[in-house]
């Protein structure tokens, strides 16, 4: 009895694996799971041939005081230390934040400008407030 079935649901059984769907057997396609240790042909296959293109990125710079938005896309990525080179599936996503952390990772392919300190600082109010009092 499934925990469905017992608060008095309506439980759907699905086919074991290997098995045919009955719903599915008598009409339309038929949709079998593959056994315990097999794998399906589509996965196998790694599904389209855009799948196969790979991007190389190395971490340049580290995320230390960055934001954490930041630190989670680098993370995301799969780095974990300076100067490390990942291989990373091409794709929209992969690009989209490669381009937002484009100032820590260099990516094969175009040159890597490391960023320079600021010249100038820029002063906030409450500094400027501080400065007027003679602080």
């Amino acid at each position: 009895m499934t925990a469905r079935s017992a608060r008095g649901g309506n439980a759907k059984t699905l086919p074991a694996r290997g098995e045919v769907d009955a719903r599915s057997a008598s009409g339309g396609d038929a949709k079998t799971l593959p056994a315990r240790g097999e794998v399906d042909a589509r996965s196998a296959s790694g599904g389209d041939a855009k799948s196969t293109k790979t991007i190389k990125a190395t971490l340049m710079k580290s995320a230390i005081g960055a934001t954490p938005a930041i630190r989670a896309t680098v993370q995301s990525l799969g780095f974990r230390r300076l100067n490390q080179t990942r291989e990373l599936p091409d794709n929209d996503a992969v690009r989209g934040m490669l381009k937002a952390v484009n100032f820590l990772v260099a990516v094969e392919g175009t040159p890597y400008v490391r960023p320079k300190r600021s010249k100038y600082k820029i002063w906030r109010k409450r500094s400027d407030k501080k400065h007027k009092r003679g602080h």
